[in-house]
């Protein structure tokens, strides 16, 4: 079911910052910052030659990046997101086997502009699982 990784999501509280350090210090291809309302998130792609990193900076008060900077104020690694090719299909099949699908269950259109759902972090070893349609 899983494809390849798609990105690494890293939550940040300076995303300018953070950009010009990926940039400026590692010498790496970044993406214009993109406001994604819909997710209360502001977002850089670091674009690598095997996948891309994903800088989120909450965006509102109701972000959910806000409470995880609450928690690591300096940041830290807040999602890993993998390609499945028909999201409806594995969230079904991840369901049947007992996994939590966050929110309403249905996709929302990511960074991307593809579907997305996230995997309650509980049922993956503590860690937030992002499916990514492609």
């Amino acid at each position: 079911m899983l494809g390849r990784v798609n990105h690494i999501a890293i939550a940040v509280p300076d995303l300018a910052q953070a950009t010009a350090t990926y940039r400026d210090m590692l010498g790496a291809r970044v993406s214009q910052p993109q406001a994604l309302a819909e997710h209360g998130v502001t977002v850089v792609f670091v674009e690598l030659e095997n996948t891309k990193v994903e800088l989120l900076e909450p965006l509102g008060a109701d972000s959910p990046i806000t409470a995880f900077l609450e928690k690591s104020p300096s940041g830290g690694m807040h999602h890993i997101c993998y390609e499945v090719d028909d999201i409806l299909a594995a969230r079904d099949q991840l369901k049947a086997s007992g996994l939590r699908v966050l929110g309403d269950g249905n996709p929302k259109i990511g960074a991307h502009g593809k579907p997305v759902l996230f995997l309650h972090p509980k049922d993956l070893n503590g860690t937030l699982v992002e499916l990514e349609e492609v």
